[in-house]
């Protein structure tokens, strides 16, 4: 097993993958921001690089920090609730990232492991598989597509293998506090009504740590292209609120359809694993 490169270590998935991954006995390198450090060490001691940027970095402090290295598991992106769709902080992390994949294949690095999302394809489709065309639909999934485009073809040419992973819903333990989950869980703990929509939207939803340990397996396979990391389960929102609630007995508190739908956001989105 192969020294592995991480970024985005101390994100909501990257934390999780960190741990699978050290509990899988990998040796890990990962590269952080200066305020991140003590995040990860909490989690495990392993090698840091630091960086205040390390999107802005050069492909030759690049090419130091993968010496040695086997494998990149790059997670690390711009995506604050509310604000990472439609970020310009977008075209910084696809331009980082290129930057970062000429680097890998001037330091022989075997194998890169990028991470995308559900919304580079045609979301109309409804059911997404890999073969469902892309369409993104934002500067966020844009981005991602485009890396997407253009690794698949250079990394390959350079002797290294790539594998994409696209992420569906995910929810669990270290999610943003903005977000549905815990938005639902923080309403739930205290007494307090939850205001939802009418939650008839079809999800894939799954648990952060499932999609960490598919990461994990993409990571020491030998899968190449894009991969869906999802359930493959439909569950509507509605259905996911009831569930939560009932493990505090107050399915009373969710207050259906007190919010109005999001006329752009789509009706059914599902992967085919």
């Amino acid at each position: 097993m192969g020294k592995v490169l991480i970024t985005g270590a101390s994100g909501f998935v990257g934390r999780h993958l960190l741990r699978t991954l050290v509990a899988q006995g990998a040796d890990v390198r990962a590269v952080l921001r200066p305020n991140a450090v003590e995040k990860v060490q909490t989690i495990a001691a392993i090698e840091v690089v630091e960086s205040p940027s390390p999107f802005s970095e050069s492909q030759t402090w690049w090419a130091d920090a993968l010496g040695g290295i086997d494998t990149i598991v790059h997670l690390a992106w711009y995506a604050e609730p509310g604000k990472y769709l439609t970020a310009p902080e977008n075209l910084d992390c696809l331009t980082g990232t290129l930057t970062m994949a000429k680097a890998a294949a001037k330091a022989s690095v075997r194998r890169f492991v990028g991470v995308g999302t559900c919304f580079e394809y045609d979301v109309s489709f409804g059911k997404l598989s890999i073969e469902t065309p892309l369409k993104p639909l934002t500067p966020y999934a844009a981005a991602k597509a485009a890396a997407f485009m253009a690794l698949s073809q250079w990394l390959p040419a350079q002797s290294v293998e790539f594998a994409w992973c696209r992420l569906f819903y995910l929810y669990g333990e270290g999610e943003d506090e903005r977000r549905f989950v815990p938005y639902l869980r923080k309403s739930l703990e205290a007494g307090q009504r939850a205001d939802l929509t009418e939650g008839r939207q079809v999800r894939d939803f799954m648990d952060v740590r499932d999609a960490a340990a598919r990461i994990c397996e993409v990571t020491f396979g030998k899968a190449t292209g894009a991969i869906n990391v999802c359930s493959g389960v439909p569950v509507t929102v509605r259905e996911l609120a009831e569930r939560i609630a009932d493990q505090y007995g107050r399915r009373d508190l969710l207050n259906f359809g007190a919010r109005p739908d999001n006329l752009v956001d789509p009706p059914f989105v599902l992967g085919v694993p």
